[in-house]
């Protein structure tokens, strides 16, 4: 990456990668088209043919990962002929297969989910969010992201028992125990993988947007100021505009000429809010 703090791309995701230079990007957050969705954006893929349109990508993106960064793909089963597709287990397990880790799963809970009704299911109010990784080590700063402590501390670290003090306290015999007193005097603590965000949010100017907050929240917890976030579904920019008011340098890629003038103009005018 020359000394820009952003390189936005017009053009096919795959064809653009192979262009990027080996082992170079710190973290890549991205919310690809959907099997069969954002038809009218990006064409749509078909739920038995995404696997085969999307691993060569996600081989590209381990290539130029660096050993210590981190992949987080935002992405959700379809419903087929009533019941859910496999495409998205299917994805994991070829990723696996390909090098990647797939060190742990968060839930993105929409908290304002569109209300509807279906004969045979309820409203949907959470997607994925995949986490791969290269290596077993990486960098993760998890103090970034931590949380007020809650109301539960007050009642609960005043008055410890024996067993809140020691650590394989597992009732059940697992080995999990939790050494409660190395709470004390702390004010916050560790968030848990579930993350409660709306789903609007200020840009409505693409057809699957998703919030703000969520790149930024995993941008804090997987970089620190100058490395290089890359979103090789760019849209409308979230990520973008995220990683450089964080002090990051971003890599956007598009396929869309609107979508890409869009992110571009914003970035181009300083005057302009980025987000």
């Amino acid at each position: 990456m020359n000394n820009n703090e952003y390189e936005l791309y017009l053009g096919d995701a795959l064809e653009i990668l192979q262009t990027i230079e080996k082992e170079s990007i710190d973290l890549i957050v991205t919310s690809p088209p959907y099997a069969d969705s954002r038809t009218n954006t990006y064409g749509g893929i078909k739920p038995d043919e995404y696997n085969e349109w999307f691993l060569p990508i996600t081989q590209e993106l381990l290539r130029i990962l660096k050993p210590t960064g981190t992949f987080i793909l935002n992405i959700k089963e379809k419903v087929v002929n009533g019941e859910r597709h496999t495409y998205v287990i299917e994805l994991i397990l070829n990723m696996r297969k390909q090098g990647w880790l797939w060190t742990e799963e968060f839930i993105w809970h929409k908290k304002n989910c569109y209300p509807g009704k279906w004969p045979n299911r309820f409203r949907d109010a959470w997607e994925r969010l995949l986490q791969f990784n290269k290596n077993k080590f990486f960098k993760m700063y998890q103090e970034e992201v931590m949380i007020p402590i809650g109301d539960w501390a007050e009642k609960r670290l005043s008055n410890l028992s024996h067993t809140d003090k020691i650590r394989d306290t597992s009732k059940v015999g697992s080995g999990f125990g939790k050494n409660v007193s190395n709470w004390v005097g702390k004010d916050k603590v560790y968030p848990t993988n579930v993350l409660h965000l709306a789903t609007e949010c200020g840009n409505k100017n693409h057809s699957a947007t998703f919030p703000y907050a969520l790149p930024e929240w995993f941008i804090k917890l997987f970089t620190r100021p100058g490395d290089v976030v890359l979103d090789p579904f760019m849209g409308s920019g979230t990520a973008v505009f995220a990683a450089l008011n964080m002090g990051r340098k971003a890599i956007g890629i598009d396929i869309n000429p609107e979508y890409y003038n869009l992110v571009l103009g914003k970035i181009q005018n300083q005057q302009q809010v980025l987000f």
